[in-house]
């Protein structure tokens, strides 16, 4: 086995993972970035179908934060477009757009009791919050039960977290939109999503660590209660990768595998197993020669079956298709979102309501892709107000990305927010005595 050496190894090329492989490469740490895909970007990555550039998942890529300034430390380009407007809903025809009005618009004209859920939100944003153990729909419940309120919460919470209201606490529902910023900027990459994590990759290359792509991390090697090596298997051959510091990407319970239970406190290995609630999602991408959404960003759904949100890319993005062609993605969340469900089933149920929801669809559509984010490939590692801790317990082992969020925090932003905060604590010699939930 071929031996070599570096500062650090980041396990995973996802969002998390390019995030965190920046940062150590900034601070000058000597980086190996690995990924057992042929690709960058994990559930975010990119995909070339009929000349199409197709988001795997994720699509939103965040201005400004913590995601802007990790491009910035490496000199890499953050090439999005923001639509105008970026959020709105469809509301049984009816578009209303929300950049301004805000949930007052929103809620103003569905709900007499559209004054109750916005003083709920005043004080959530003055840190009175729910103690987390009420879900949100039981939350909104005890304030309206308009049946359109309860569908554009629903499907909020779909879009957002990939969980249904009444799989979500309040609590991390409140705080996502009170603290983290609802409404925020985002934009889409007209190279596809995985162009930004490629910029971020060559980043890296630039300041003197390496990206292997088709690698795959076999066992992380503990001695003396550190991180020791990373095995990689790289193209059949095995290199044995001695390092202090391994950052993964690939969530806690993949993280145990790979390095063996018996490495890891009971407690850590138990929230693996318990805490942790994967959420699953379904991304349809189509196409169409004629248009089929005028709205130039995302449109969220009220009253559907499944279907929680469509983005009109090509809007803004024409290079992602093919010359005359519009190009479209849609998420529907089954139900449950977290848990076991009928894949077949509930794909149709997201056609049917495409087919509802959308004129022309039916006879227009051409279906790019349609893939189920669940289990080991799941749409969210787990649902937001699940999350375990970035530390493992392990001396110089850590995990980045949608496991160990920030709590409230969703999209691409939470994951550079994991990776900024795994990397300060490295940077400041943070040791892991303890484990915290």
């Amino acid at each position: 086995m071929r031996e070599i050496q570096f500062d650090a190894v980041v396990v995973g090329a996802g969002a998390g993972g390019c995030c965190a492989a920046a940062r150590l490469a900034a601070a000058n740490r000597s980086v190996l970035l690995i990924d057992d895909h042929d690709y960058l970007g994990g559930r975010a990555g990119t995909e070339v179908i009929d000349g199409h550039l197709v988001n795997i998942g994720a699509i939103a890529l965040e201005a400004g934060g913590v995601f802007e300034e990790t491009f910035s430390l490496v000199g890499a380009e953050l090439d999005i477009r923001e639509p105008k407007p970026g959020a709105v809903f469809n509301i049984d025809g009816k578009i209303v757009d929300v950049s301004k009005g805000g949930w007052g618009l929103l809620l103003g004209g569905l709900t007499r009791h559209a004054t109750k859920v916005l003083d709920q939100f005043a004080q959530a944003k003055g840190g009175n919050l729910p103690d987390g153990r009420q879900s949100t729909q039981d939350w909104l419940n005890g304030f309206t039960g308009n049946a359109t309120v309860h569908a554009i919460f629903r499907n909020l919470c779909a879009s957002i977290f990939a969980m249904n209201a009444d799989e979500i606490p309040a609590r991390a529902f409140l705080t996502y939109f009170t603290s983290k910023g609802a409404f925020k900027r985002f934009g889409f990459h007209p190279r596809g999503t995985g162009a930004a994590w490629q910029a971020l990759a060559d980043g890296v290359v630039r300041k003197g660590g390496e990206v292997w792509l088709s690698a795959s991390a076999t066992r992380i090697e503990i001695e003396n209660g550190g991180v020791a090596a990373v095995h990689v298997d790289r193209a059949g051959q095995g290199v044995r990768v001695k390092v202090e510091t391994v950052v993964a990407n690939c969530g806690p319970r993949a993280l145990v595998a790979l390095t063996g239970e018996e490495h890891f406190a009971a407690d850590y290995v138990r929230q693996t197993r318990e805490r942790l609630k994967p959420a699953a999602n379904i991304v349809y991408n189509f196409a169409s020669r004629e248009p089929l959404m005028s709205p130039p960003g995302i449109m969220t759904f009220a009253k559907t079956r499944r279907l929680c949100n469509m983005a009109n890319l090509t809007a803004t993005c024409p290079e992602l298709a093919p010359e005359g062609w519009h190009q479209y993605v849609a998420y529907a969340v089954p139900k449950p979102a977290i848990g076991d469900f009928d894949s077949e089933g509930e794909v149709e149920e997201g056609l049917k309501d495409l087919r509802e929801q959308i004129p022309g669809f039916a006879e227009h559509a051409k279906m790019l892709s349609i893939r189920v984010m669940r289990d080991a490939w799941p749409a969210q590692r787990t649902g937001a107000g699940y999350d375990m801790d970035q530390a493992t317990g392990i001396e110089g082992l850590w995990c980045v990305g949608d496991a160990v969020k920030v709590y409230g925090n969703g999209g691409t932003q939470a994951c550079a927010e994991s990776a900024k905060i795994v990397v300060d604590r490295i940077m400041a010699g943070e040791r892991q005595d303890t484990v915290t939930a």
